[in-house]
């Protein structure tokens, strides 16, 4: 389908065009949503409806176009997929859940921030599932196939493991303070501000790997984009709220690194 062609490689090409533009912007301005939650960005939301909402493309739409694929019968397709999507059945439906049995309800997500995000969310999964149910195509001759899947799978699942181990955490404390904010401490709270963005990075470097592909390291990069900033900013805000009760040594977000 030639016009599917065309949506696709401009979709690839937009991907990359936001990349830097999304850096550089996050360096000097924080998306205003939890710990840098601030007034003035319009009507807002609960945050686990908020991340329910903008998060749910990435299931909906890949069983949408994932029968329309050429690739639809082949099992390494299947098999490839169901990494991005275990991670975003948690992000979509399990992280808000227990968002939800928080103190943490009141209306703070804006509007305009998750339409935003629902908006990436639409053109990445787009790229991911068309990507790999119908542009790849090399499944049959591609003889390091199942060494970088297996390689980036590794990557993927203890990439996961820390992300959701450390929004447990995160939770937990909310939960203790009453909806406020205390040190996070144990694991790699002890070596980085952010564990939980480290393991994301973590979980999309080895869907690169696994995909071996111009849209999986595109999605790998706008991570790194969103959540390395987002992460300095994260440490810089302990250490104002916190001061000497916070732990000057504790890299942002990479242990040992940065």
């Amino acid at each position: 389908m030639p016009s599917d062609q065309t949506l696709f490689k401009y979709s690839l090409l937009s991907l990359y065009l936001i990349v830097l533009p999304t850096w550089i912007s996050l360096n000097f301005l924080q998306a205003p949503y939890g710990k840098h939650n601030r007034p003035g960005w319009g009507p807002t939301i609960s945050p686990s409806l908020a991340w329910f909402l903008m998060e749910s493309p990435t299931l909906w739409l890949t069983f949408l176009l994932f029968p329309f694929g050429q690739h639809v019968s082949n099992p390494k397709s299947l098999i490839l997929m169901s990494p991005f999507l275990f991670h975003y059945l948690n992000r979509t439906v399990l992280y808000p859940l227990r968002l939800s049995r928080t103190n943490t309800q009141d209306k703070t997500f804006p509007v305009s921030i998750a339409l935003m995000a629902f908006g990436f969310n639409l053109l990445n999964t787009y790229l991911q599932a068309r990507w790999v149910s119908h542009y790849k195509n090399d499944y049959e001759d591609d003889k390091l196939f199942w060494m970088r899947f297996l390689g980036g799978l590794l990557m993927f699942i203890v990439g996961m493991w820390v992300n959701i181990w450390a929004d447990k955490v995160l939770v937990g404390l909310k939960k203790e303070g009453g909806g406020g904010y205390k040190v996070p401490r144990g694991g790699l709270f002890d070596l980085v501000s952010c564990p939980n963005y480290f393991g994301e990075i973590m979980e999309w470097f080895g869907w690169a790997v696994m995909t071996w592909s111009w849209v999986g390291l595109g999605f790998f990069l706008y991570t790194c984009a969103n959540l390395v900033p987002r992460a300095r900013a994260s440490r810089r805000w302990y250490l104002e709220k916190f001061k000497e009760d916070y732990p000057e040594d504790r890299k942002a977000v990479i242990p040992f690194l940065y």
